[in-house]
């Protein structure tokens, strides 16, 4: 087994851990992950050493403490590099639609909301930061979805209960990267649309989504051309910051 397939075997390992509600036993992880148990039981004691599982209980495997810290760490690298960037953008962003605007980032197989920006129109969407949902609801997570790589996209995939279900979602997700961005009415609240767009690093790789949200009333064709032109600008605007040069255009 080459390095490259020794990182992957131990990032399954851990994703399977993270989606897992509980922990695991190591024939469970050996299950789930697809390699033989004395193989997965090496690679446990490796990531044990380092602090990455740990055990709790007779033969049952959990993350461990090691993750929070580099969660914690990647938290702080966000704010200090992506939430002040965004910030002014998004400010601009709800001033140009009178829209609240929302940026998502993944968290596991959910996104979560870091920044928003509420419009100051007398009927207005709000969200708070911290807001969970799921990548498979909502333009913020679809969008978010659509850009993430195979791996990602076929764990979320999976969760979903019907083989119809799987393939609309996958159609759909196909139909966001030809277009460029999301857009959703009422599908998270039946009372609300919204439009995402993604936000990609220098490498391309996508780091979160933003959206402007409104009261589905307001929403018809003329209308949601220019809230998709003003919020691809603005995704554009924020990827460019962090060193991504391709424009975003309409389509």
């Amino acid at each position: 087994m080459n390095g490259t397939q020794t990182l992957n075997r131990a990032l399954d390992i851990l994703f399977a851990l993270s989606e897992a509600p509980d922990t695991l036993t190591v024939s469970e992880i050996a299950e789930k992950v697809s390699i033989p148990e004395s193989t997965t039981y090496r690679f446990l004691q490796t990531l044990e050493q380092n602090g990455i599982v740990e055990r709790r209980g007779k033969s049952q495997i959990g993350l461990g403490l090691r993750i929070l810290d580099l969660a914690r760490r990647l938290s702080h690298q966000m704010h200090r590099e992506l939430l002040p960037l965004a910030l002014p953008i998004m400010e601009k962003l709800t001033a140009q639609t009178q829209e609240t605007s929302i940026l998502f980032v993944r968290t596991g197989l959910d996104c979560v909301c870091v920044q928003n920006v509420r419009s100051q129109a007398l009927l207005q969407f709000a969200v708070e930061n911290g807001r969970v949902l799921p990548l498979t609801s909502g333009a913020s997570g679809k969008c978010i979805l659509a850009y993430e790589n195979e791996r990602i996209i076929h764990r979320v995939v999976d969760t979903l209960g019907t083989e119809t279900d799987k393939e609309a979602l996958l159609i759909e997700l196909e139909e966001i990267r030809k277009k460029g961005y999301s857009i959703t009415h009422g599908e998270v609240d039946p009372d609300i649309y919204a439009i995402a767009a993604p936000i990609r690093d220098a490498h391309g790789l996508i780091v979160a989504s933003l959206s402007t949200c409104g009261p589905y009333f307001r929403s018809n064709p003329m209308y949601d051309q220019r809230i998709i032109s003003l919020t691809l600008d603005a995704a554009s605007q924020l990827s460019r910051r962090l060193g991504n040069n391709i424009d975003y255009e309409f389509r």
